[in-house]
């Protein structure tokens, strides 16, 4: 039996267990660094839980295939991580001279000219044209395997940076995982699938707030009528709250996408908590009267003064050293006000 039930602690004190011990010899045999130890060995023992539970065949396979993409799209994005990425999303139908196909081609080209990557479903239509703009070697393409439609286009096709998944949940996972902003162009239902979704993962905390633009073609009408039905629909009878708005800009001009994408990083770096305390790292510390005036406009989601400190704290294991930090007691309550104290940072 295997002791995945029982706490962290306990469980690597039961070396009585034959799979503990198995397990602890095998990460001893190949050195595994003390940091990561416990972690491989939560891994093995899960799927040695799943022997356990007399897993089914087909519910190996899901974990299997998962695990495999999961693996290899790590691996892939490995070298790239400290350059900005931006996730397009849009419609694989739409002609290449179409005019939303053609913002997103200006927008692929503006954001590499800005230092970015390009990130798309590598499908053709909007992603094509976001690609083309982009040109391959500063795009990553992440495929999905389907009957229909779905092939890889011709700008991200036989490149190293393109990731086929069988899965829709581990594509999805890497299109917002590793992009530090989000485009929309107008598209079908698996585009608003990805729109509702990256909105519902900031909304709640499961993915970091990042710049998210809705893009349509100039004085078109898409994301005009999205959000008509969200505020009539969903804000008016009260399913989401006003600030929530807050979460995206809707925009039907490329520059301005752009510039909003790069404007979220103007003085705010990232974030990551400390326990339960939210830290932002900064380019530049704010003044002693922006601090102060941060902590009385912004009360309702904070729990106490924020406070800053001239670089990593100690759990962050010296992460951006170079960087100033903002210390915010926030209280999980409202990612849309989150998101305007993000705005007032930088100003």
């Amino acid at each position: 039996m295997y002791t995945l039930g029982v706490s962290a602690d306990r469980r690597y004190q039961l070396q009585s267990e034959p799979g503990n011990r198995a397990i602890d010899a095998l990460l001893e045999q190949l050195r595994i660094p003390a940091g990561s130890w416990r972690l491989y060995a939560d891994m093995l023992t899960t799927v040695l839980k799943l022997y356990e539970d007399g897993a089914g065949v087909a519910d190996l396979k899901i974990t299997s295939a998962a695990l495999k993409e999961l693996r290899y799209g790590y691996k892939v994005f490995a070298p790239w991580r400290g350059v900005p990425k931006v996730t397009v999303f849009g419609s694989a139908r739409t002609p290449i001279d179409h005019p939303v196909s053609q913002q997103a081609h200006a927008f692929g080209k503006r954001m590499t000219s800005g230092g970015w990557m390009v990130m798309t479903g590598a499908g053709s239509g909007v992603m094509g044209s976001a690609q083309e703009g982009a040109g391959r070697e500063k795009s990553f393409g992440l495929n999905i395997r389907l009957p229909f439609e779905q092939e890889a286009n011709p700008w991200i096709l036989d490149d190293p940076k393109l990731i086929t998944f069988k899965y829709f949940f581990t594509r999805k996972l890497f299109l917002v995982r590793e992009a530090q902003a989000m485009a929309y162009f107008p598209g079908g239902f698996g585009t608003a699938d990805e729109a509702f979704e990256t909105l519902t993962l900031i909304q709640t905390g499961k993915a970091a707030l990042v710049p998210v633009v809705l893009v349509d073609a100039p004085g078109g009408k898409f994301w005009e009528s999205f959000e008509r039905f969200v505020r009539e629909h969903m804000a008016g009878e009260g399913m989401i709250s006003p600030e929530d708005f807050a979460l995206y800009r809707r925009l039907d001009d490329v520059e301005a996408a752009a510039a909003e994408c790069e404007r979220f990083y103007r003085v705010f770096h990232s974030q990551r908590y400390v326990g339960d305390t939210l830290v932002f790292r900064l380019r530049r510390p704010l003044e002693a009267p922006a601090l102060a005036d941060l902590g009385s406009r912004f009360a309702d989601i904070l729990s106490g003064a924020p406070e800053q400190a001239a670089g990593p704290l100690g759990a962050e294991g010296g992460e951006h050293p170079e960087l100033s930090r903002l210390i915010l007691p926030f209280n999980r309550r409202s990612y849309g006000r989150l998101r305007q104290l993000i705005d007032v940072v930088n100003q």
